[in-house]
């Protein structure tokens, strides 16, 4: 079964360019304006969009993540709002992949079955569930690939040659390293570094590589274009919703236009990087 998320690397891999992968936590900084800014992604450059499901104890999120989520469940968002968030999204857009992120606990209160069924119902293409080692493939990451959703497994620089195939088994779609140790959001990636961990793990696997974690500004994300399969931003695009909040937490008239202004700018230097470099 050919998924969304084939099909775009596919295309992307012809067109000789990295995708632009964007996260963004749903519900952050409310309902409303988390559907604009969803909508307007994928006029905005992303290639793929990574949706946060919110979470209480988000452990391997830094803090400005960790916020979202908690502006998100102060706002009422559920793992059902989420999905219905991706239904809308639905209603205009059928190409853009997208991918859910977030942790098991609140898959497994809905019910795996349950949850794959809706999830896949509501449009979903693959789920990034960073809490489940593959040791516990058969919670989640067996059946939702039988449900025909991609599983999207996280390597990172202590995984190392004899650990990569265990991580590999059952992943799909594509795999995202991360590119520094600890948090999201903590450091910026060097690119010689990820080019060689991208090496690495390309020789485990004919999937697409996509890079995360530290990545804030357009010449950070076209450094790590140059090295991968696509450049994953997350906590600077977070911290733009942040910045056009007012001193009560809601969104400033325009924040969603300005929110999307930024990520153009990030996919300006993901999509104009080899282009660049060939010159």
């Amino acid at each position: 079964m050919t998924t969304r998320l084939d099909k775009r690397f596919a295309r992307l891999q012809a067109e000789g360019r990295a995708a632009f992968v964007t996260f963004t936590t749903a519900g952050d900084p409310d309902p409303e304006t988390c559907f604009d800014i969803l909508k307007g992604l994928p006029a905005a450059g992303a290639d793929v969009i990574e949706l946060g499901m919110p979470f209480t104890d988000p452990m391997a999120d830094g803090p400005a993540i960790q916020a979202s989520s908690l502006r998100a469940l102060r706002n009422g968002m559920t793992v059902l709002k989420t999905l219905d968030l991706v239904r809308r999204f639905r209603e205009s857009d059928n190409e853009t992949p997208i991918v859910l992120m977030g942790y098991y606990n609140p898959i497994y209160r809905m019910g795996v079955e349950t949850f794959l069924s809706r999830a896949r119902d509501a449009g979903v293409d693959g789920l990034i569930v960073v809490d489940l080692p593959p040791e516990e493939d058969d919670e989640l990451c067996v059946p939702a690939l039988q449900a025909g959703l991609n599983f999207i497994r996280l390597a990172t620089p202590t995984t190392d040659d004899k650990r990569l195939p265990a991580v590999l088994a059952n992943t799909s779609g594509f795999v995202y390293y991360v590119s520094i140790t600890g948090i999201t959001g903590s450091a910026s990636p060097q690119a010689q570094n990820v080019a060689e961990a991208v090496a690495r793990i390309k020789r485990h696997t004919p999937l697409p590589v996509a890079v995360g974690f530290g990545i804030k500004t357009p010449e950070q994300a076209a450094a790590i274009a140059r090295a991968a399969d696509g450049a994953v931003v997350g906590s600077a695009i977070i911290d733009q919703i942040a910045r056009d909040l007012d001193e009560n937490g809601k969104a400033k008239p325009g924040a969603a236009s300005r929110v999307l202004a930024f990520v153009r700018s990030l996919a300006d230097g993901v999509h104009n990087a080899r282009a660049a470099a060939a010159e």
